[in-house]
């Protein structure tokens, strides 16, 4: 598939902001991590998503990460805005600004907390997409957002110009087929224990949180699916199965790969900000001994692993919060 057919990439990184040990962003630290997953093959980055721990984000600081992402990448992977907003004229204003300052492509997720009515979910998505020129990828989540985007409702959304791909995280391999097959949509695995059973059945790619840590196999992945060599993708599925389930079991993933990060001393500070908290003892201890599983995964050596629990305790308060506006 051609960058003129899909304007996403193919490996996309569900990017985690660093910040320094007192919650703020740390902006050389963004910049070198999406030097690093792009040059672990990803060509795709997704700022401001949930792993990016956008809902503490500041408006101003999403706007930013859009920027230095632009800026770092220099054209060599995409720059996907991952927000969004459950009040859909915020949701239209971001997107709007997020357009100017050079994004490749906005992923929407279902309005949270509100349980709108499907109708209100199509609508959502039918505003927001109208609000800019920017390709969209729809962010399936029910787990998240407590309500899923009905099968019916994907069918209408896709006939909006700018609706072209789906992030899927709800699982139901049998939905992403059936939309496919009555669709021009792309899809996106969502969850990273399922992304070589979604791009058996024809997803087009991923948006992984694992990938904060090692793209490089999953570049190898998709790369042998589209060669059509099922043995070498089910080989990379294999050899990062005990890293997904270090990063996705124990604590949010946005937690657990900074921990990953910084003890690889990939990242300045794994801390995270409040809600959000560092593992406690015995998740860290889970999530260690999950690391000890994991065998020769190329551009990662875990021989130099220093997990440091007292620098991931806690969360931080930003010195500015964020705003609905």
């Amino acid at each position: 598939m051609s960058m003129s057919q899909n304007p996403f990439g193919q490996v996309l990184v569900a990017l985690v902001t660093p910040f320094t040990a007192d919650g703020e962003v740390d902006w050389p630290g963004v910049a070198k991590h999406i030097d690093d997953v792009i040059n672990a093959g990803a060509d795709g980055i997704v700022v401001t998503g949930t792993t990016g721990e956008t809902s503490t984000l500041t408006d101003a600081e999403k706007i930013r990460l859009v920027e230095v992402g632009k800026d770092v990448s220099g054209g060599r992977a995409k720059i996907i805005t991952g927000g969004g907003s459950n009040e859909t004229a915020h949701a239209m204003q971001l997107a709007k600004q997020s357009e100017k300052a050079g994004a490749d492509g906005n992923m929407i997720v279902t309005p949270y907390y509100n349980k709108p009515t499907q109708a209100g979910v199509l609508t959502h998505f039918r505003m927001i997409a109208d609000a800019t020129d920017l390709p969209v990828i729809l962010y399936d989540i029910p787990g998240r957002t407590g309500i899923p985007i009905d099968y019916k409702t994907i069918l209408r959304a896709a006939k909006h110009p700018n609706i072209l791909a789906v992030k899927d995280a709800k699982g139901d391999l049998a939905q992403v087929s059936r939309v496919l097959n009555q669709t021009d949509l792309m899809y996106f695995s969502g969850d990273d224990p399922n992304v070589l059973p979604h791009l058996s059945i024809g997803a087009t790619g991923l948006i992984g949180v694992t990938a904060n840590i090692a793209a490089t196999p999953y570049r190898q992945m998709v790369d042998a699916v589209n060669a059509g060599d099922l043995k070498a993708a089910t080989a990379a599925h294999r050899q990062l199965e005990p890293l997904v389930r270090a990063c996705m079991t124990h604590v949010p993933g946005t937690v657990a790969v900074k921990y990953i990060l910084h003890g690889l001393g990939r990242i300045n500070s794994p801390r995270v900000r409040l809600p959000l908290v560092g593992p406690e003892e015995w998740e860290a201890a889970q999530i260690e001994d999950e690391i000890d599983l994991v065998k020769n995964i190329p551009g990662v050596d875990f021989s130099n692993f220093r997990p440091d629990r007292n620098a991931a305790a806690g969360g931080a308060l930003p010195k500015v919060a964020g705003t609905t506006r």
